[in-house]
């Protein structure tokens, strides 16, 4: 089997984790969120709830994401390779581009099941905390708030920074992103 490290370095491996890693990474951080908001913050928040919402969410995010893009890029990789087996008129099932199709393939699969659960992991803390008797659940709620903008930050850093774009100016737009999406969640809250 091809070498892992050496399958990550190659550009169309890299340009597929990092596209699919930042997208699925934007949209669970968004969804917890909208968790956050929509069941921390409620006049009688239930930490029990919020923690399973959170957790069964973030499992069938990394579930649907997992499947949809191992399907997806199976599709795409099946298609390069045809098309690279009708120009050289020969078989590239056991070669070694026929089997660095798949493990990106798989890779890609992999990653995108981990993200939601990534984020998962580092927003809930707060809430782990409060189930300790540590903290108090609105407190517990602002710092996964933080958490959660932290992550789309860091997202955004880094994306500047593989984009040589200004990565400062990067990670404040994406945190821009999600206060107005904590905004529009939090008002919403309000009037429901």
């Amino acid at each position: 089997m091809t070498n892992l490290f050496e399958i990550i370095k190659t550009e169309e491996a890299g340009s597929i984790i990092r596209r699919f890693f930042i997208n699925t990474l934007f949209d669970s951080t968004f969804m917890l969120l909208g968790i956050i908001v929509g069941a921390a913050f409620a006049v009688d928040a239930s930490i029990r709830i919020v923690m399973i919402t959170m957790v069964t969410s973030s499992l069938a995010l990394g579930i649907s994401t997992g499947v949809s893009v191992y399907e997806a890029e199976s599709l795409e990789q099946e298609r390069k390779i045809s098309r690279l087996e009708m120009a050289m008129l020969t078989d590239l099932n056991d070669t070694v581009i026929g089997k660095t199709s798949k493990s990106i393939t798989m890779l890609a699969m992999v990653i995108n099941f981990l993200t939601p659960i990534f984020s998962c992991t580092v927003t809930i803390l707060p809430f782990v905390l409060v189930a300790l008797q540590i903290l108090e659940i609105n407190i517990a709620s602002w710092l996964s708030v933080a958490l959660a903008l932290s992550i789309l930050f860091g997202a955004g850093v880094y994306l500047g920074r593989i984009g040589k774009k200004n990565p400062w100016i990067k990670g404040l737009r994406m945190t821009a992103f999600g206060v107005i999406a904590f905004i529009i969640g939090f008002l919403l809250d309000f009037l429901i």
